[in-house]
C-alpha cells in the first residue's frame, strides 16, 4: 500500500509545483500574444485590402494625382511585404522595420486623402464614401487591436518577470520579453481619414 501511494504523493507534489511556478501561465499568456498580434495583422490587411479600390476610385476623378497614387501604391507594397513572426515579436528591430512601414503607409493615405479634398466630385462618389466608412472602420480597428496586443504583451513580460516564474523561465522555458507596437517616432497623431462635409 505504501509503495502505490508513494508515487501518486511524487505526482501530486509535482503537479501542484508546475502549477504554483507559472509554467501554464506563462504559456497561456504568450499565446495570447500571439492571438492579439494575428488581430493586428488581421487589420493591416484587411487596410491594405481596401487600397486598391480606394486608389482606383481616386485615380478616375484625379488621374493628374499620379504621383501620391503610385506613392500609395508602394507604401502598400511594402507595408505587406514586411511581415514577422511570432518569434520576431521579441526583436526590437524587426518591430521597427515593421512599425516604420506601416508608419509610411499611413503618411501616404493622409496624402491621399488631402487630395481628395480638392475633388468634390469624389467626395460625393457613392464608392468613395463606403471606401471612406470602410477605412474609417478599419483605422478604429487597428487602434483597438494595438491596444489589446500591447495589454497583451504586458501581461505576459509581467508574468515572465515575476518570481517565482522568472525562475521557471529561467531554468524550463526562455521565453524572451515581447516588444510593445509602439507609434512611430516623432507621430503625435494618427491619420485623418474622416473627410468634412
Amino acid at each position: 500500500m505504501r509503495k502505490k501511494l508513494i508515487p501518486i504523493l511524487l505526482l501530486s507534489i509535482s503537479a501542484i509545483t508546475l502549477y504554483a511556478c507559472g509554467y501554464n501561465t506563462m504559456q497561456r499568456h504568450e499565446e495570447t500574444v500571439f492571438k492579439s498580434w494575428g488581430d493586428v495583422e488581421s487589420n493591416l490587411q484587411r487596410r491594405a485590402d481596401l487600397i486598391p479600390n480606394l486608389v482606383e476610385t481616386v485615380k478616375g476623378y484625379a488621374a493628374h494625382e499620379k504621383e501620391t497614387l503610385q506613392a500609395v501604391i508602394e507604401a502598400r507594397s511594402k507595408a505587406t511585404s514586411v511581415k514577422l513572426s511570432t518569434r520576431d515579436l521579441s526583436n526590437a528591430e524587426a518591430m521597427q522595420r515593421f512599425r516604420s512601414a506601416q508608419g509610411e503607409l499611413s503618411s501616404a493615405l493622409s496624402r491621399l486623402m488631402v487630395i481628395v479634398e480638392r475633388y468634390p466630385n469624389l467626395k460625393a462618389n457613392q464608392n468613395f464614401l463606403a471606401l471612406q466608412d470602410q477605412l474609417e472602420g478599419t483605422e478604429n480597428r487597428i487602434n483597438v487591436a494595438r491596444q489589446r496586443y500591447n495589454q497583451a504583451v504586458e501581461r505576459f513580460n509581467y508574468a515572465i518577470r515575476k518570481f517565482p516564474n522568472s525562475l521557471t523561465n529561467s531554468l524550463l522555458l526562455n521565453l524572451e520579453r515581447k516588444e510593445y507596437f509602439k507609434a512611430e517616432e516623432g507621430t503625435k497623431e494618427a491619420p485623418q481619414v474622416k473627410f468634412s462635409d
